[in-house]
């Protein structure tokens, strides 16, 4: 097999840094008194969850605290691992080894429910030490069981600053581009078009420098260049030097404010920026129960089918069923009642942990029941309409409301009817 040319790999990969010192950005866990940087320097990796968008270090930490640490590194790909080749991973660790093997799941919000499990019991035996990447919250992607045994790192987009320092870096330290006599005049305009995603502004400054003028011997990459050879569809994305998440947020915000148009323009904006249909869709579904919740219900039915119909389609007809939902959306009555409600339960649960009443426990067994368990539960449909009174929270919590009834017709429909049932009773 011939040797492969330093040519043949790309500038994002020559560039990837060798130690935790020389990573761009991140400063928050990696500076001095950070946080993994105060593990790696006790010698110590837990399971760790790194979350934040595509190109802001997440595969390059995960192998550089693995290497701080002097453990073995084994990356996976959820795209492309299977349960059986996971578990062919976790049972080859080297039964010699005093430290747990470092296991890298790139995209593991892509993991089914079985493949989390097959990592769990690995991470509980200490088998391994998982380091999970993922563009997604981890909070509705990872499974909670999975989540509570690994600290959750937020990594950030890199700044305008730290993309420029990336890119003079390159043309410095770069083994191919320093032989070069690059002028670089295009920084901000890269930094503009890479959205803090320092292998997009690689991969930019890459293709200039390999498409520009070398008839004068200085390779001039100025802003005509990259505009050139940058997809014309991200600088209009990002003219202004918007991130893609701005965008995001004014589609949804158009959504809540009832605008039909302008979401559609923003839509429009992603969808042309070649921003991935399944991206936008997901984003649909959360507003769905967000903003509008139960003053329609099908606008959560409808979002949820146009997330599958456009992975399973793809563009460009995915462009009709987005059209379609963010127009419903926007129209639609307005509610955030239940949004509300789940926030302010969970920040109860987080300070209170009564127990559970004995009459709604679960008597499975006859010690169980011999100890009360379901004694004094009041089956509601033995009842007239279904319902009888009874209390369902504990007694230190009684009368503790966290939804409220909004005003639109259907969330009325329904405080109505319970005011009558409770008053029949």
């Amino acid at each position: 097999m011939p040797a492969v040319s330093p040519t043949d790999i790309p500038l994002a990969q020559r560039m990837r840094p060798k130690t935790l010192d020389a990573v761009i950005g991140q400063r928050h866990l990696l500076s001095k008194g950070a946080p993994l940087r105060r593990l790696v320097e006790h010698g110590h990796l837990p399971s760790i969850i790194l979350h934040g968008e595509a190109g802001v270090g997440k595969t390059t930490i995960a192998m550089l605290l693995a290497d701080a640490v002097n453990r073995p590194f084994h990356s996976l790909s959820a795209l492309t691992t299977g349960v059986k080749q996971l578990r062919e991973v976790l049972e080859s660790k080297d039964t010699l080894s005093l430290s747990a093997p470092v296991v890298f799941i790139d995209e593991i919000h892509r993991f089914n429910k079985g493949q989390q499990d097959a990592l769990l019991g690995a991470v509980e035996a200490g088998d391994i030490t998982l380091i999970g990447a993922t563009t997604e919250n981890p909070s509705f992607s990872i499974n909670n069981a999975l989540l509570s045994r690994c600290q959750t790192y937020r990594l950030e987009p890199l700044t305008h600053g730290q993309i420029a320092k990336l890119l003079e870096r390159a043309t410095l330290e770069d083994n191919i581009l320093k032989t070069l006599d690059i002028n670089l005049k295009a920084s901000d305009t890269i930094a503009d078009l890479a959205h803090g995603d320092a292998r997009k502004a690689l991969n930019i400054l890459e293709i200039a420098v390999q498409t520009a003028d070398r008839s004068k011997g200085t390779l001039t990459i100025d802003d005509p260049l990259v505009s050139s050879v940058a997809q014309s569809a991200l600088i209009k994305y990002d003219k202004d030097g918007e991130q893609h998440y701005n965008i995001v947020s004014a589609m949804i915000k158009s959504i809540r404010g009832s605008d039909p148009d302008a979401a559609l323009y923003w839509m429009a904006r992603m969808l042309v920026a070649g921003e991935p249909a399944d991206f936008i869709a997901r984003r649909l579904v959360i507003a769905a129960s967000e903003d509008i919740g139960n003053a329609n219900p099908n606008a959560l039915l409808l979002a949820d089918a146009a997330l599958r119909s456009v992975q399973s389609i793809g563009m460009p007809e995915a462009r009709i069923i987005l059209g379609q939902v963010v127009v419903y959306l926007a129209t639609s009555a307005k509610s955030n009642s239940t949004y509300k409600a789940i926030n302010a339960a969970m920040a109860l649960a987080e300070k209170d942990a009564s127990p559970v009443p004995m009459h709604l426990r679960n008597g499975t067994t006859k010690l169980m029941r011999q100890q009360g368990y379901g004694q004094g539960y009041i089956y509601p449909h033995d009842h007239p309409h279904h319902y009888h009174p009874q209390a369902y929270l504990p007694e230190n919590l009684a009368g503790t409301r966290f939804y409220e009834y909004a005003d639109n017709q259907r969330e009325q429909h329904s405080k109505k009817f319970m005011h009558w049932l409770k008053k029949r009773h």
